[in-house]
């Protein structure tokens, strides 16, 4: 085998092993720190209403992939402006749950919770995920 060859199969391993833990921290935290400035993105939770924009779930630990993506996919269909913002996120996690690339973060595919949050909870659950993620 000759240096050339070798030198191909380490980059490869190291590709491999990148992507495998690939989580989308910054990009992750940069967004949702974005969303938490924007006051336009909030509104109240009222667990009573049954459409409430923002009543969203605050995901059991194991379950914070699922529970971020339905989070972001109910924030995404009621919100009156379409935000690129938003939909980024949820594209982001949707693909991190599918291809199971974020091994820090069990990926249940169910999404199970005990308590719903307004909008500023839910994005404050996915800050702090992912702060714990990035130490």
């Amino acid at each position: 085998m000759n240096a050339s060859m070798l030198s191909y199969i380490l980059f490869s391993c190291l590709l491999l092993s990148v992507q495998a833990e690939y989580c989308g921290v910054r990009e992750i935290i940069r967004y949702t720190e974005r969303l938490l400035e924007d006051s336009s993105v909030s509104c109240p939770c009222r667990q009573e209403a049954v459409s409430s924009c923002s009543c969203l779930p605050i995901p059991e630990s194991g379950h914070e992939l699922a529970c971020f993506v339905d989070g972001t996919k109910h924030l995404q269909e009621n919100n009156e402006s379409s935000n690129p913002v938003i939909t980024r996120l949820y594209w982001t996690f949707q693909a991190l749950l599918d291809r199971n690339l974020c091994k820090r973060l069990a990926n249940s595919d169910q999404c199970q919770y005990k308590t719903k949050g307004n909008v500023n909870e839910f994005l404050k659950t996915i800050l702090t995920t992912y702060q714990k993620i990035n130490k």
